[in-house]
């Protein structure tokens, strides 16, 4: 195994390097910066190495070329008689083809995979061992974000940041400050002023337990006039009732459409409502039907705002796809709900950051009105904590090898 340092005024420059000197093959081990410029640890096995290296062989040229096809041609035709070329030759030849080249090809590329697997694990056990020497506390604090949940591209942003000559526990607190000084909140303003808001979220999300708890909050603050219910969910069996029976309970009004492509007209009438809360249907995606719905609330977003709900009881792979899923509708917040179902909240903070999502609210129960509470960043990262340390998170060596690879987006 060959392993270079390379150094150069900036990144792009450093992969130029990298490339020429090593070929597409080379794997980055480490990068970093020295003073104002950046220094990248870039290994390639030597045989690929050697490869890279190994001048191509010139084409034929035209003169050099006919010999060749004519000796090719008279080989061809002394082992087959003339009368039995056309229909024995090509046959034949092909049916040889099929036979050899399909299962050395698959037994190849098996092996080509297989040596890569291994590479990877070795170059990732020597990133980590360089980086742990070299850099002890960057690599600590890699360790505590893991094993908070954070993914690796944000932890890895983060712990280059951290000022150097700090404790680790100076550092922690670095880290855990700036994560929380990059989640953007929205406050109370919902329940404050009011606004006409539809919730957006995969199926099961908690999105009608949460408009009951934003309406039931509202009403014991302002009472029950000038708030109204909507029900734009007509995929799930029961829902418009279970809309107009929360509507009664509450002694507020509760509406019914059955496509969002009605919700301008509805909304006209409700003019005089200051908040105007709106289920919509939960999707997965394979429902061909939402993009267009999707689309739809996106194109009334002068009259309404569309907020997503983000299950924190899923994976961080999960919630970065929801948040692609729905970014059509572009919603302008998010309510982070099953907080108390919650393995982690590392995925969460890390989507938040990644897409500059605002989070409005937290929802960590099933009581009415009570298990909500406006997001706050401070209390959103320290509760992640929290749970990591309930749950005694761990991020061991091989975890912390499998990231610098790129082999998990976090640990849950």
């Amino acid at each position: 195994m060959r392993i270079q340092r390379y150094i150069a005024k900036d990144m792009r420059s450093a992969l130029a390097q990298v490339r020429d000197a090593m070929g597409p093959e080379a794997v980055i081990l480490s990068s970093g910066t020295i003073g104002d410029q950046v220094e990248v640890v870039a290994a390639i096995d030597v045989e690929v190495a050697r490869e890279h290296a190994a001048p191509r062989a010139a084409p034929l040229t035209q003169t050099e070329a006919t010999p060749v096809r004519r000796a090719s041609s008279q080989f061809s035709e002394a082992l087959v008689p003339r009368e039995q070329r056309a229909d024995v030759a090509a046959p034949a030849l092909a049916a040889a083809a099929a036979s050899q080249a399909v299962p050395a090809h698959n037994e190849l590329a098996a092996e080509v995979k297989d040596m890569r697997r291994m590479l990877e694990a070795q170059l990732a056990t020597l990133a980590w061992n360089d980086m742990s020497r070299r850099s002890p506390l960057q690599a600590a604090m890699l360790k505590e974000l893991a094993q908070i949940g954070i993914t690796q591209d944000l932890a890895g942003s983060l712990a280059r940041k951290i000022p150097a000559g700090l404790s680790f526990s100076a550092a922690r607190r670095f880290a855990l400050a700036t994560i929380a000084r990059t989640v953007q909140v929205t406050g109370d303003r919902w329940l404050e002023t009011g606004g006409r808001i539809a919730f957006a979220g995969p199926a099961g999300a908690g999105k009608t337990t949460l408009l009951a708890k934003l309406a039931a909050r509202w009403v014991l603050r302002h009472g029950p006039r000038r708030v109204a219910l909507v029900s734009a969910d007509a995929v799930r069996i029961g829902a418009h009732e279970q809309m107009h029976m929360l509507g009664r309970l509450l002694g507020v009004t509760a509406h019914t459409v059955y496509d969002v492509a009605e919700l301008p007209d509805l909304l006209d009438a409700l003019s005089g409502q200051q908040l105007v809360l709106i289920d919509t249907a939960g999707a997965s995606p394979k429902d061909p039907d939402l993009a267009r719905r999707l689309r739809m609330l996106d194109q009334q977003k002068s009259k309404i705002e569309t907020s997503l709900v983000i299950p924190a009881s899923i994976q961080a792979g999960a919630i970065e796809e929801a948040i692609k899923l729905f970014a059509v509708a572009r919603p302008t917040s998010c309510v982070i709900t099953k907080v108390d179902e919650a393995v982690s909240l590392g995925g969460v903070l890390s989507a938040l950051v990644r897409h500059k999502l605002p989070a409005a609210y937290i929802s960590d129960g099933q009581r009415v009105p009570e298990d909500l509470q406006p997001a706050r960043s401070h209390s959103l990262v320290s509760r992640a904590v929290e749970i990591a340390s309930r749950n005694g998170a761990t991020a061991d060596d091989e975890v912390m090898q499998r990231r610098i690879t790129g082999g998990t987006h976090g640990r849950r």
